[in-house]
């Protein structure tokens, strides 16, 4: 991918294994993983934050873990009470707004390198990775594209006129 054509990519571990995950995330043209998980454990093999790193640096990509663009506790928690994802996602879209200093070095990563935003959730439209990719958007950074195992989808909840 050339740097005009550049992307802020998404991506979903759910379902996969870490081999089957660098694979894709190599085909895709990721060069750095920011891992948008505010605690980086994991039960499935080799993406807690420890192994992860060390799998993705011996397949030639870069890992980052931003811990202040994840879903903060309290919302997670109230989330799998109540499972209303209005409610999640009006609360994690409030928080994300007050991370705007983040948001901006995340957005000038994503002008220096491929990056991909990574949390467990295979369905982006159900995670809050696309509103963190969005919020980059939103800040001057690049198109966003949704990883799944086979495909790139491209993002269509917030456009930018060019």
């Amino acid at each position: 991918m050339n740097s005009t054509a550049r992307a802020i990519f998404t991506f979903g571990y759910e379902g996969l294994d870490i081999a089957a995950f660098i694979a894709r995330a190599r085909a895709a043209g990721v060069q750095t993983i920011v891992d948008v998980r505010e605690l980086p454990l994991s039960r499935k093999k080799g993406f807690s934050k420890t192994p992860f790193k060390t799998e993705l640096a011996s397949a030639g990509l870069a890992y980052l873990h931003i811990p202040a663009l994840g879903c903060p506790r309290d919302i997670r928690d109230r989330y799998k009470v109540d499972k209303d994802w209005a409610a999640y996602t009006r609360d994690f879209q409030a928080y994300i707004e007050t991370q705007g200093a983040t948001i901006r070095e995340l957005v000038k990563l994503s002008k220096s390198t491929t990056a991909c935003l990574v949390c467990f959730e295979a369905d982006y439209s159900m995670c809050h990775r696309t509103y963190v990719a969005r919020s980059a958007r939103k800040h001057g950074g690049p198109s966003v594209m949704h990883l799944t195992a086979k495909t790139a989808i491209p993002d269509c909840g917030l456009q930018i006129a060019a």
